[in-house]
Order: structure tokens, then sequence, then C-alpha cells
């Protein structure tokens, strides 16, 4: 691709770049991949995905509830539950996760 025709997508709205802002957090393919089995609890998430601590998992629940890709559900209990899963436009990812993965098994040894 030309500079200049990079640089005319970067000053527009960029599809991929918007993407990449969503679901580019460190976590968040692994937060996706872990609910794509269901819905879970917050201390079952963060057992589920190894290396994350409980303020990085808050932040990215956080940012991906924002673009509409997590939901949380939270229960009027003592102590309270917090139960969280995907959306629809968080399982209409599901394919693209599954093709990132081949392509880093067919590339990264």
């Amino acid at each position: 691709m030309k500079k200049e025709n990079f640089e005319k997508i970067e000053k527009h709205s960029c599809p991929v770049r918007t993407t990449l802002d969503m679901i580019g957090g460190k976590w968040s393919f692994s937060i996706i991949y872990a609910l794509l089995y269901g819905t879970k609890r917050f201390k079952e998430l963060e057992r589920s995905i190894e290396g994350i601590n409980t303020r990085m998992l808050v932040k990215e629940l956080k940012s991906l509830e924002e673009w509409g890709i997590v939901n949380r559900q939270a229960y009027a209990t003592v102590p309270p539950t917090v139960e969280y899963s995907l959306t629809e436009k968080g399982l209409e990812l599901q394919p693209i996760l599954t093709e990132i993965q081949n392509w880093g098994v067919k590339y990264v040894k």
C-alpha cells in the first residue's frame, strides 16, 4: 500500500483500527475465548485465564462491556454475584478467533 493511501485511511475512520481498539487489549482474546464456552462468574473467569491479575481482568471486562462485546449481569445476593457472557456481537468473533488461532498454529513455532 502506498504511503499516501495509508495516511488517508488513518485520517478517516478505519474499520480495522476500530476493531483492534475493541478487541486489541492484551487479555481481550483470552477473555472472549473463555466466554465462548458459556457464562462465567468473575472468579471462574479469573481462574480460567492463566497470568491475568484481578485489576487487569476488571479493566478488560469493563472495556469489552463498553464496546458491547461482553454482557455483565449482577445479582443482588450476599455476597454479590456477577456473571459475564458474550453478547451476540461477541459471539460473532468466534470464526475470527478460530482463523487467528489457525494462522498462529501455522506460522508461530
